[in-house]
């Protein structure tokens, strides 16, 4: 595949991951520094990884919910929360994958991880 189509796929499957009207407004802000990261990771992350056949869209976010839980990024947590729905993920599996982190990655970063949960599943009931 060339990179051209790897783009447009990575596009294609960012869009249906994280939602059309977050992936508009991340482009947006594109400017000349964070262009090459932007098409690196549209390529590449989406592209590649998201777009593979081998596991579902729905595991490959429980998978990506866990991992950040353990890496500590909140920022990037809560995107992927907020876009856990478009995967299919319920309420619920959220809940078990945090449970399970609390053991593995230790209950502090579970525990900030329940609370980012918390407030975002709050916000999406208003």
């Amino acid at each position: 595949m060339n990179e051209q189509k790897r783009h447009a796929k990575g596009m294609k499957a960012r869009q249906q991951v994280l939602g059309k009207v977050h992936v508009e407004r991340a482009n947006s802000a594109v400017n000349s520094f964070t262009a090459p990261f932007q098409d690196l990771i549209t390529r590449y992350a989406w592209g590649e990884i998201w777009s593979r056949p081998g596991l579902p869209r729905k595991t490959r976010s429980l998978i990506t919910i866990a991992t950040l839980v353990a890496l500590n990024r909140p920022e990037e947590l809560r995107l992927h929360l907020r876009a856990s729905a478009n995967a299919g993920v319920t309420q619920k599996e959220i809940q078990e994958v945090l449970l399970q982190t609390a053991i593995y990655c230790g209950i502090p970063a579970a525990n900030s991880a329940f609370q980012i949960a918390d407030e975002i599943f709050t916000k999406a009931k208003r």
